[in-house]
């Protein structure tokens, strides 16, 4: 077998490895809904108190273990990066808070729709604080969007307000991730870390007044409280894995895996109701996100071809 030969055939097995560990990262991420649904006997704050203190253990043993202890001694001495990452910390707090409150109070649709428009709020965001230009047919999938919450707003009479702030809170957190160049790890770390004693301080608190939900002889709810930290960790170093060798594109379209499965395990697995509100909102958000897929996967083989040609 010729040298180049062999390179493309490593090549594309390092595609298809990441599009398996990418996908599979998805997979975690949206059955997490009947994850975090099996805790709904339990405060969300508690829920999310737990998640982020067996996050933090968990994501220490996987630094030094795989020798990632530089990057985050690295980080230490950037009062500039760990003042943005405890930011990005709470933003993250607060998602995850929301997310596990709407799923355990039966809005699952709505997070559902929250992270179907989180790609169209990425790219406002971009326009807005980074001045990129939107091309007509991202201007055509945002108003479309926008039209499917002003309908949502108007035939159910109220704002989608879950779904709106998982999606601005997330493109947030992405646009700031963005322009603070951190490892993934150690990155997180810190947003754990930042969390960590309003964490401890409430557990504490609750297990003082005898209100904690853990060690009070359930072992199921024992070992889901504990599961939180794989379920938070596991999931994102598969996407880390996956994203380092699969284009831009493949990874955006993957993304939607996770609402897609949240939409159906909510609608066919809880019964959630799906009206004619939710149905058209639904419609006009998946027009506007296949012609911006479409867009974007024009445009990446448009840079290919000019690159290929130069």
């Amino acid at each position: 077998m010729s040298d180049s030969l062999q390179s493309e055939t490593d090549a594309r097995r390092e595609v298809t490895l990441g599009i398996l560990a990418t996908g599979a990262g998805y997979v975690i991420w949206g059955l997490s809904v009947i994850f975090y649904k099996q805790l709904e006997h339990v405060v969300p704050f508690e829920i999310l108190a737990h998640r982020t203190l067996w996050s933090v253990g968990l994501i220490a043993l996987l630094i030094f273990g795989l020798r990632r202890s530089a990057h985050f001694a690295e980080l230490l001495r950037d009062r500039r990066k760990l003042a943005t990452l405890a930011m990005t910390g709470f933003i993250l707090g607060s998602n995850w808070f929301l997310f596990i409150w709407a799923v355990n109070s039966g809005r699952i649709l709505e997070t559902s729709l929250g992270y179907f428009i989180n790609p169209l709020m990425s790219v406002l965001a971009g326009v807005v604080l980074l001045g990129e230009r939107l091309t007509r047919p991202q201007i055509l999938a945002m108003a479309l969007a926008t039209l499917g919450v002003i309908y949502f707003t108007f035939s159910l009479g109220f704002l989608p307000w879950i779904s709106i702030y998982l999606a601005v809170s997330f493109a947030g957190y992405g646009y700031l991730r963005k322009i603070t160049r951190v490892e993934a790890l150690a990155g997180l770390f810190i947003e754990v870390l930042a969390l960590a004693p309003i964490a401890a301080a409430y557990l504490f608190y609750v297990s003082a007044h005898g209100g904690s939900g853990f060690g009070n002889g359930d072992w199921l709810t024992d070992l889901l409280l504990a599961a939180t930290g794989p379920m938070t960790t596991v999931p994102l170093l598969l996407f880390t894995f996956g994203a380092q060798r699969i284009r831009l594109t493949t990874l955006g379209l993957l993304q939607y895996l996770v609402p897609t499965m949240s939409f159906a395990i909510a609608v066919w697995l809880y019964d959630e109701p799906l009206g004619q509100g939710q149905m058209v909102t639904f419609g006009l958000i998946w027009a506007g996100l296949a012609i911006f897929s479409a867009d974007t996967w024009r445009r990446e083989r448009e840079l290919r071809r000019v690159g290929a040609v130069a």
